[in-house]
């Protein structure tokens, strides 16, 4: 598992970076795609809170921005124990997940858990749900 523990590591040293002034609760997301490219993201607050950004969303979306969709890893790490995606982060990732893709929830180095989308956001809604109008 050295290749998750030096993702994890990039995340939690990644922190540093959150913009995070009225909550002052850092998280930090790095995602690895298909093609062995890697993306970092943090949660970007707002005064209005509404406009936020989570780390999630803010490194798949770098991802994305750059053509990569192909989700091998998508890790998060944050300023509590086991910091999980908001719902609104599942449902996102939802989109760019396949059954493969490995959401780690990192406390440590040593202490995180790996989980799918399916175990996160269970009877969800997708794409595959518009194939079928």
């Amino acid at each position: 598992m050295k290749e998750i523990e030096n993702l994890i590591e990039i995340a939690i040293d990644n922190k540093k970076n959150s913009y995070s002034p009225y909550s002052n609760f850092r998280v930090s997301s790095v995602v690895k795609t298909k093609s062995g490219a890697i993306y970092k993201g943090v949660n970007i607050e707002n005064a209005a809170y509404s406009p936020c950004l989570c780390a999630e969303r803010s490194a798949m979306s770098s991802a994305i921005s750059e053509g990569e969709k192909d989700f091998v890893y998508i890790v998060i790490t944050g300023d509590s124990h086991d910091t999980f995606p908001c719902g609104v982060c599942r449902q996102f990732i939802k989109e760019f997940a396949d059954d493969d893709t490995k959401i780690v929830i990192a406390n440590s180095l040593k202490d995180y858990n790996i989980f799918t989308i399916d175990e996160l956001l269970p009877h969800s809604f997708s794409s595959k749900d518009l194939e079928n109008k």
